[in-house]
């Protein structure tokens, strides 16, 4: 199983900070009011695409073009900020980029991922199938295949959690979001390699529960659907190398509502004044549901991104839930 060491985590992070600024962890006043705790922000939604997944693009394609030269290209699935990464990343090294994202994706992060040089396919009706024909595609065309999940992914998305951790060494637990894993699996090597005692909590969408039901049934669990709008967590199958991972190193597992979230992202604009979208807002409605329990901790949430649409998150300042 993938592990890292201090020193690993010190080398990605010089890399990627040769490429982005680290972004900050903050301790609201009027956010910790409300969650009745001292409570951590990490704002990934203050990087350079609004999201977390910037560090794994970075790290990964780092290591593509020294391991593999021969490839001019890549290609990949994503909601929408994997592929932003990985077009960021790729263009800027002189490859082409072929993103497929499912038919109906969010509009303002598909014009995000185009505008960093993605050449962007709508292809399938989730995530799921859109990654069956990137994989198809990337064989056809002689393009180096970026799955949702791979080491080198994990090793920048690590360095988020290092920045966190050496910022707040005592936490007493932290929630993270999970779709297909990077982000929860980097903050367990990270806090293992640092030695520390942080409680890391996965949290899940109540309509894409692959994660939680694979660790409950202690094998993988394909759903049938991930209709959630907190499109970072919509994912039906599970993957192993992420789920031999986080099934050993999260304290628990928590499902959140739809509803749930759009209170989360109303509260963190109340509070903080900063956008999140649903999968980034979801650590927070989980904090919320074990709020008594945490009461008096101090607890770190990942604000893993805030690319959310215009009009969904006017329906959420309404108070509103947006439907998909």
């Amino acid at each position: 199983m993938f592990a890292m060491t201090k020193s690993d985590l010190e080398a990605a992070a010089a890399l990627v900070h040769r490429h982005m600024a680290p972004t900050p962890q903050y301790s609201w006043p009027l956010l910790n009011e409300s969650t009745g705790c001292e409570t951590w922000v990490k704002h990934e939604n203050h990087g350079p695409t609004g999201a977390f997944k910037v560090r794994g693009g970075i790290t990964f394609m780092d290591w593509l073009v020294r391991t593999h030269p021969e490839y001019k290209g890549i290609c990949t699935a994503t909601r929408g900020n994997h592929g932003q990464s990985q077009a960021r990343a790729a263009t800027a090294l002189g490859l082409r980029a072929l993103v497929y994202a499912p038919r109906g994706n969010s509009v303002e992060k598909n014009a995000a991922m185009q505008a960093f040089g993605a050449e962007l396919v709508e292809f399938g009706d989730d995530f799921d199938e859109a990654k069956v024909e990137a994989f198809r595609v990337a064989e056809e065309q002689g393009l180096f295949i970026v799955p949702p999940f791979h080491d080198e992914l994990v090793r920048g998305v690590a360095t988020y959690a290092f920045e966190l951790f050496s910022e707040a060494p005592d936490l007493d637990v932290v929630y993270v979001p999970i779709g297909c894993g990077s982000g929860i699996c980097g903050t367990i090597l990270a806090r293992d390699a640092l030695g520390l005692k942080t409680e890391v909590v996965g949290v899940v969408s109540d309509q894409a529960q692959t994660a939680k039901l694979s660790v409950e049934a202690g094998r993988l669990v394909e759903t049938n659907s991930a209709r959630t709008f907190a499109d970072g967590m919509a994912v039906r199958v599970p993957v192993q190398e992420a789920y031999d991972i986080y099934s050993k190193g999260a304290a628990r597992f928590l499902a959140v509502s739809d509803d749930e979230v759009a209170d989360a992202m109303r509260l963190y604009y109340t509070a903080t004044h900063n956008m999140s979208e649903g999968a980034g807002a979801a650590p927070l409605a989980g904090l919320m549901q074990e709020r008594d329990a945490m009461s008096g901790k101090k607890v770190g949430v990942i604000l893993c991104g805030g690319n959310v649409d215009t009009g969904w998150f006017k329906t959420v300042l309404e108070g509103g839930t947006p439907t998909v």
